[in-house]
């Protein structure tokens, strides 16, 4: 002899016991935002983002470069020998929209210094990263090189994307710093992410939300402030110090 338990359950299939299952927040007034647009500049107080074009920037650019294949070292191309294999490669570029390539024209030196680009822009899902980064050497650690990054946050979240996002080679601790440095929160380490030139590629995330922007956007522009500077150019107070309350995780691979 037996005895049949029946068990009762609601419509959605769960237990009586059982509570409803987590889920993520509503977003009742977001909406996607727009793809950024072919012609779009970007304009501050020391650098201007203008769309890569090989016949003005493929040059001056070339020049930046020739000497320094450090530069090359995590990206997937170059370096380049030639103003003329450089060219084609921008050539290339300058057809992408995702990829999304900027050249960087420095306002105090009067020279086109590096690139950096907007990409894997989802629209749908309000997320986009910042990448493709390629500073000169006269450009590395300067107020231009960090308003650069800056003005294409201000950009993504000032349109409505909800997610900023910075990734690179686990090995490249100097990109790893930085992006601890400008705010991004670190989200661990993908292995094995891919193959870049033939060798494997670990990648570190990292990245900025909607709701940090506020405080991102005014550590930025204090520390921008002419005024944060003393006569030789010379920082007085840290980015990473006007930064680092608004890390919600940090890299254990890089001290802040």
């Amino acid at each position: 002899m037996f005895t049949l338990v029946i068990q009762l359950t609601n419509i959605s299939g769960m237990n009586e016991n059982q509570s409803a299952p987590a889920i993520g927040f509503d977003l009742p007034d977001w909406s996607a935002p727009s793809a950024p647009e072919k012609d779009l500049v970007l304009d501050g107080q020391f650098v201007r983002l203008e769309p890569l074009v090989a016949v003005k920037h493929a040059m001056p650019l070339f020049q930046k470069y020739e000497g320094h294949d450090a530069v090359w070292t995590y990206l997937p191309v170059g370096p380049f020998e030639e103003c003329s294999t450089y060219r084609n490669w921008v050539e290339t570029a300058e057809q992408s929209s995702d990829p999304h390539f900027f050249a960087i024209w420095n306002k105090d030196t009067k020279e086109y210094e590096g690139t950096l680009s907007l990409l894997r822009i989802k629209p749908e899902t309000g997320s986009i990263e910042v990448g493709f980064i390629t500073f000169s050497p006269a450009l590395q650690k300067t107020r231009a090189a960090t308003e650069a990054i800056f003005l294409t946050m201000k950009y993504a979240f000032e349109v409505g994307y909800r997610r900023f996002e910075w990734k690179c080679d686990a090995l490249n601790v100097p990109s790893r710093k930085a992006a601890q440095r400008l705010g991004l929160s670190y989200e661990g380490i993908f292995r094995q992410a891919t193959i870049v030139k033939g060798r494997n590629r670990d990648t570190a995330w990292f990245a900025a939300i909607d709701g940090e922007w506020p405080n991102l956007h005014q550590a930025f522009s204090r520390w921008l402030d002419p005024s944060n500077f003393d006569d030789e150019g010379q920082q007085i107070i840290g980015l990473s110090d006007l930064t680092r309350s608004i890390l919600v995780a940090t890299d254990p691979e890089v001290a802040n």
